[in-house]
């Protein structure tokens, strides 16, 4: 399979966590490490169903402990610590800094073998993070309080470990995606350990509430991470880290797609700057130059 098509792929989590804020606005009022829980009981169902029709996938759980360890720490510590961050400072500064992880990326990934930082990674990224602020802040701007440092931080922790998860996955290339069956079926027994240390059970009230968190599940917080597992081990892990920042426009304007939220001018604006960075990040795979072939005469 291709370089390019890897990163296609990889993209797709992209797509596909651009759904998040509409299925857990639609999920009601069930606690973070609750929904978390049950979102990645079913994530982990997508990656067994394969075992249906390939039960020898079932051996590709047994992975060096290395590797279960980045992917349990990536998945489920990623989650703890942003549900953290979000419970000790507000939503919208520990999220503008939560979303610092696709910059991290673009700038961890220099490090790993093969893999060269061009300006385009970071003029795309900055243009990107500026409309992710947009998004996040409203345009209203946001200031950062010392009685909130420990959100903060927090925050910080979660960019850093779904970054460091992203970049350090490069480096376990083989160990098949089959393995993130597994990673989801332990974020799902921790995050049920934190709803029970942490949280009060709320179940979904009705059927559409039901519906959202397996929607959750089967989409955001479940085949997204088999896809971006493939996307950062074959693909352009810069172009992938760059084009991340289209996941939170993609998920307002969904927002504004089903009533949840209101088209303004920061988005608008968010929209130009986004598509502007992943264009520039993307610049030598979209505007890729052929060579005309050499004369044999």
């Amino acid at each position: 399979m291709s370089r390019n098509l890897s990163t296609l792929i990889g993209a797709g989590a992209i797509l596909l966590w651009s759904f998040l804020a509409l299925c857990t606005a639609a999920s009601g009022n069930i606690p973070p490490f609750q929904l978390n829980a049950m979102a990645f009981t079913v994530g982990t169902l997508v990656g067994m169903a394969k075992w249906i029709k390939h039960p020898a996938s079932i051996k590709k759980l047994r992975q060096p402990a290395k590797a279960w360890l980045l992917g349990v720490a990536g998945l489920f510590g990623y989650h703890l610590f942003y549900f953290t961050a979000l419970r000790n400072a507000p939503t919208i500064d520990a999220s503008l800094i939560g979303y610092l992880w696709p910059l991290l990326i673009v700038l961890f990934s220099s490090l790993l073998p093969g893999e060269h930082l061009k300006w385009q990674h970071i003029v795309g990224c900055v243009l990107g993070l500026g409309g992710a602020a947009l998004i996040v802040t409203g345009g209203q701007g946001f200031s950062f309080k010392t009685e909130f440092a420990f959100g903060y931080f927090m925050a910080v922790l979660a960019a850093l470990a779904w970054s460091s998860y992203s970049v350090l996955s490069r480096r376990f290339a083989h160990v098949p995606t089959d393995a993130v069956t597994g990673f989801c079926a332990a974020t799902a027994i921790l995050s049920l350990g934190g709803h029970l240390l942490w949280e009060t059970t709320i179940w979904p009230e009705n059927i559409w509430q039901w519906v959202a968190v397996i929607g959750l599940g089967l989409g955001p917080l479940g085949l997204a991470f088999y896809v971006w597992d493939h996307g950062v081990k074959h693909g352009d892990i810069q172009i992938l880290g760059a084009a991340s920042y289209s996941a939170p426009l993609l998920s307002t304007l969904i927002l504004i797609l089903f009533g949840f939220a209101q088209f303004t001018w920061a988005v608008g604006a968010a929209c130009l700057l986004i598509t502007l960075g992943a264009i520039v990040a993307s610049k030598d795979m979209i505007f890729r130059s052929k060579k005309p072939p050499i004369n044999a005469n």
